[in-house]
Parts: C-alpha cells; structure tokens; sequence
C-alpha cells in the first residue's frame, strides 16, 4: 500500500520582490531540481508548466511558501485558483530547518530547500492558504492606520521636547497634547514671546473658538499666569525652533486627519463581514477590525481551543517524570495576543467619577480569581481565554454579546459610614 506523502512533489519556494526560487524535492528528501522566475503574474502559467516537468508518475505538486501575504501573495492566488495544493511554511520552521543542516552559504535555493524539507516533514500539521482578498485589504488597512499612529506617537514625543524647553509647564494647561485647542495654541504661539502683546481677552477668544467655547477666559489667565511665573525661556535662534514646532503640529493635524480617513475606510469596509464583534461594550471599529484582521477566517479554527493556542493564551504544560508545570505560551501570534490583553483590561476596569463598573461578569470573575491566590497578571489571563471563547462563538456564530446590565462600583463600609455623616 502507497504511504499517504509518496502521492506528492514537495516544492519549497523562497519568494522575494523581483524574482521566486522553487526547489522540488521527492518524498525521500531527494532534489528533483530547481527553478527561478520572476514575481510577474504573467509570468506563473510558465512555471507551473515548467514545474510539470519535476511531477513524478502517480504524483501531484504541493507548493509550500514562507510568504504568502507579501512578495508571495500574487503567486499563492494563482496557484490556488489552478486547483494546486499551498501550505503556508513558517518563516521560523525554515530558519530552523536551515539551521539544523549547519549550512554555511545562505541562498535561494537553499531556503527552497528548507521550506520543501518542511512542507514533507509537517505536511499534515501545515495550514492550506487561503488569501481571501477582503481579508488581506482589512489586514492592510489596520497595518496602515497602526504606522500613522506609531508616527504621530513618535512626532508628538519630538514636539513634547521643544515645548519642554518653551513651555516649562505646559502641561498645567493642557494635559493633551494633540487636542484641537492645544495645537492650535502652539501652532500659533510656538514660544512664549509671541504673547507678549496678547491680552487675556484676546487669548480667551482665541481658545474658545478652537475649543468649540469649552475653555475660554479661566484657560487664558491660567496660560499667562504660569508663563509669567517661568519667566523668560527665550533662546539664541529662536525663530528656527518655532519654525520646527510649527512644522511637527502641521504633521499631527495632517496624520490626525489620515486616520480619521482610514477610521471611516475601516467602518465602512467591515460591512463585508457578518461579525458583530462591536455589539461587546470596549471593542470599537477599530477594534473590531484589528481582532478580524489577525484572526482572519474563523473556519480555520474549529475549537476556541485551538484559537487560545494561536494567540498564546493557553498554557504550555512542561512535564518529567512526576513534575507537571505549566508556563505562559510565549510562541503565539503576539499581536492578538496583545489585542486580548487589551480588552481583558477594558472589561475589567472601572469608568467615570463614580468607578461605574461597565461589564459586571468579567469584572467580579477578574477579582474571583484575584480572590482565589492568583496574580493580576494570571486572573488577566484567565479573563483572555474566557473571552477567547467568547468571540469564538460570536464569530462561528455571527451572534451579538448580550452586554450584562452595568453596576455601581461598591462602596466600603468605612466610606459608607462617612457618606452618611
């Protein structure tokens, strides 16, 4: 009877911007050959023709590629659409297959090499690729709104420098940085001696009309006050230094309006999924699109189980004879890993003045398990994997969450006491 991995011709490819490296190998390990092409679609019919030439009697190809999301993408959706078989190798698999072999000479073929030696070693455990374009377009708009984001970051840590040395403490009077009233105040006062000639009365006028009339005439004599109690921060070149304030709030009104431009893309474009992810009180569009994004289609995981694993949440069991330990998976898909941490901490924290609990559930299971011995850091992770379930189901399911009704937070018996003196 014919072994299961003798019906196949594994073909690793290493794809690059310009040019793709195929190396088939038979399922003894043996090289059958080589070829390289270039990264142009019409350029795929040719090496899949070419390709037959390697195909033994019996067989069918199995192409395996490290990259099937980037330089890899448009040969992976050619491929798919001809009826070939893809499985997506990990880029670490291929590392340490190349490793493993203690080759000296980095090349091509020799990681086309590794990625079809472990397309045959992990055939049966390597996922099938499966490029669903709109998925792809959402992953790429998230990816694009993330790097706006880290520039603004980046630029307002830069601003915060110059204002530092200008406004000793401006932060007294206005704690963000990148609301429209405070840009448009250093926008046009970059340093203290612009106000010198500038009144209260103008300066209040100024603010409320940038603040929509919520700060005014209290802001304005707060601003002067404190200046005056700075004293003179003026510096040789001064103009220059204005200059380039001026220009980094330019770049943070430009890239504020850029994301509110993907945030709209982002709204719009999830209308294409039946997911209802939003209807759960801390996951916003933004959210929403970024936990899709990473997961991509559900189908691919039939358990929440295995979704746990994927994103490192569940526990990796390391055990010897008679000891059974259990550590945090740190091998997991660390974005939605993180993506998970961050709405465990929504759903178990407090909001407003009065601490009014938003999610009763999560937030007295959190303290329960904090209750039981458990660090934060653990009963958040607990929190994780419950709502690793959770979204499993809402997305198998393409259900709402049923948010429970929220709660005042409780008052001690100490703090009781004093309310009602």
């Amino acid at each position: 009877m014919q072994h299961p991995k003798m019906q196949y011709v594994y073909v690793g490819i290493d794809s690059h911007k310009e040019t793709h490296c195929a190396v088939f190998l038979n399922c003894f390990f043996e090289k059958l050959g080589e070829i390289s092409f270039r990264n142009v679609p019409n350029d795929f019919p040719a090496f899949l023709e070419k390709a037959q030439q390697f195909r033994l009697e019996g067989t069918k190809l199995a192409f395996g590629l490290e990259d099937v999301t980037a330089y890899g993408r448009n040969l992976t959706v050619f491929l798919t659409g001809q009826k070939q078989l893809v499985k997506h190798v990990n880029a670490s698999l291929v590392a340490s297959e190349r490793n493993s072999r203690n080759v000296l000479h980095k090349t091509d073929a020799e990681d086309a090499e590794c990625a079809a030696r472990v397309l045959l070693n992990r055939f049966d455990r390597l996922p099938e690729a499966n490029p669903q374009d709109k998925f792809w377009v959402l992953k790429s708009l998230v990816t694009r709104r993330d790097s706006i984001v880290k520039m603004n970051t980046a630029l307002k840590n830069h601003l915060h420098a110059f204002l530092t040395s200008h406004y000793p403490h401006y932060q007294q009077f206005f704690t963000n940085i990148d609301c429209n009233s405070a840009l448009a105040f250093f926008a046009k006062y970059p340093s203290p001696g612009k106000l010198n000639s500038v009144t209260v009365a103008e300066l209040a006028a100024f603010l409320e009309d940038n603040s929509h009339r919520k700060v005014g005439l209290t802001k304005a004599r707060q601003i002067l006050d404190t200046i005056q109690k700075d004293g003179d921060t003026t510096t040789q070149h001064q103009e220059a230094r204005d200059l380039a304030v001026q220009s980094a709030i330019s770049q943070i009104k430009h890239n504020l309006q850029e994301i509110d431009s993907v945030d709209a893309l982002l709204e719009d474009f999830l209308s294409f999924f039946p997911y209802k992810l939003q209807s759960m009180k801390g996951i916003d569009t933004v959210l929403a699109a970024s936990f899709i994004a990473e997961i991509g289609d559900i189908a691919r995981f039939s358990t929440p189980a295995k979704l746990a694993r994927y994103a490192g949440v569940a526990p990796v069991t390391y055990a010897s004879g008679k000891s059974d330990v259990q550590f945090a998976n740190q091998r997991g898909n660390r974005v939605l890993h993180a993506l998970f941490y961050h709405l465990a901490v929504l759903v178990t924290m407090t909001a407003g003045k009065n601490k009014r609990i938003i999610n009763p559930f999560f937030y007295h299971y959190y303290h329960r398990k904090i209750s039981e011995g458990k660090t934060k850091a653990q009963a958040l992770k607990c929190v994780q994997r419950r709502l690793v379930n959770i979204l499993w189901s809402m997305m198998n399911r393409q259900t709402e969450y049923l948010n429970p009704p929220a709660e005042n937070y409780p008052v001690k018996e100490e703090a009781k006491e004093k309310q009602a003196e």
